[in-house]
């Protein structure tokens, strides 16, 4: 009896001693990065898409979005913040806490954006992480129907010919489709007025009615012109040509080496993001990038479906916040 009765006095400490190691070794597991990021995600992800429901971006954002839904087993659900020119988004995205759960999709505006006002709210790459790349959407030069030149270097040079006497339109002051035509007219010394539009659509009817003569513009915003034969198509400003204009040659390739441009788009999180739950969403996002019923569909909207790691999405905003600091200057355009 009463070893029996030792026996269990002695068994007892060891049970709680054992009960407390395992605690603390479930505690280290959960604490590890691997397990944040096996258990991320726990509940729905918000994803703030900076412009109005029913645009280019706001499409491509949802692709993306239900696709992430249906790989991470948890939805994506997209907010839109839109003003000005994407900062409200940005700035309530810089702001959110950094745990994963709320996600930037931004596009090119963010880094136009620091150049273009005098006074930000948030720091690009201060207060937000780069997580991925996602697409383009390519800029496409076009002109009207009226204007005698079928390819880049006879519009150059019909351009010349007429100093003073050309217009091109584009979707606001300080718009990539405003920044881009201007390099290009500065690049080729044409002397053209430009005309600030509030948004494509107006722009794009302008263009095909004769009112102005050429603009670089998003080429979903100008695909049904060109298929309706209501614009001529002459260049598109990426480094690559089109999946679905694959006859039309890029700039590059044409009069101006190097050049590219376009409405590309990411997603980003606020600054602190635990690192492994980064690498997550990079992981996910380029594995729905590579899903051929996502890439069709991105197309659909004249988008092209990028990728890339962290670091190289890093590299490429710090690139392009330098890049287009040094454009806007040269205009003087200011936004507040």
């Amino acid at each position: 009896m009463n070893n029996t009765m030792d026996s269990t006095r002695t068994r007892a400490p060891r049970r709680r001693a054992c009960l407390a190691l395992a605690a603390c070794a479930a505690l280290t597991v959960l604490a590890s990065p691997g397990a944040h990021a096996q258990a991320y995600p726990a509940k729905p992800i918000t994803m703030v898409v900076p412009f109005p429901p029913g645009g280019p971006t706001d499409m491509v954002a949802r692709l993306l979005a239900q696709k992430l839904s249906e790989q991470m087993g948890q939805p994506v659900v997209v907010d839109n913040k839109p003003g000005a020119n994407g900062n409200i988004g940005g700035v309530y995205a810089s702001k959110a806490p950094a745990d994963g759960y709320t996600v930037l999709y931004n596009t090119s505006s963010i880094t136009l954006s620091p150049a273009l006002y005098k006074s930000m709210q948030y720091d690009v790459l201060r207060d937000l992480a780069p997580v991925a790349l996602t697409a383009v959407v390519p800029l496409a030069l076009v002109v009207n129907p009226e204007v005698p030149a079928n390819n880049v270097k006879d519009f150059v040079a019909y351009a010349k010919a007429h100093p003073g006497k050309l217009s091109y339109g584009s979707a606001g002051n300080g718009n990539v489709t405003h920044l881009a035509a201007y390099q290009f007219v500065k690049a080729q010394g044409i002397e053209a007025t430009h005309v600030p539009y509030r948004g494509s659509a107006p722009a794009d009817v302008d263009l095909a009615a004769g009112q102005i003569q050429f603009m670089t513009d998003t080429i979903n915003s100008v695909m049904s012109f060109v298929k309706d034969k209501r614009m001529k198509l002459l260049a598109v400003t990426t480094a690559k040509r089109m999946s679905l204009f694959p006859d039309v040659p890029t700039l590059a390739e044409t009069i101006m080496p190097g050049f590219e441009a376009g409405a590309w788009q990411g997603v980003m999180v606020p600054a602190g993001t635990p690192e492994p739950v980064v690498q997550r969403l990079n992981a996910e996002i380029n594995k729905a990038l590579q899903n051929p019923g996502l890439r069709e569909k991105l197309a659909v909207q004249g988008a092209e479906p990028l990728g890339s790691s962290v670091q190289e999405y890093g590299a490429y905003l710090r690139k392009e916040l330098a890049r287009w600091a040094s454009v806007v200057k040269a205009t003087g355009i200011t936004l507040d």
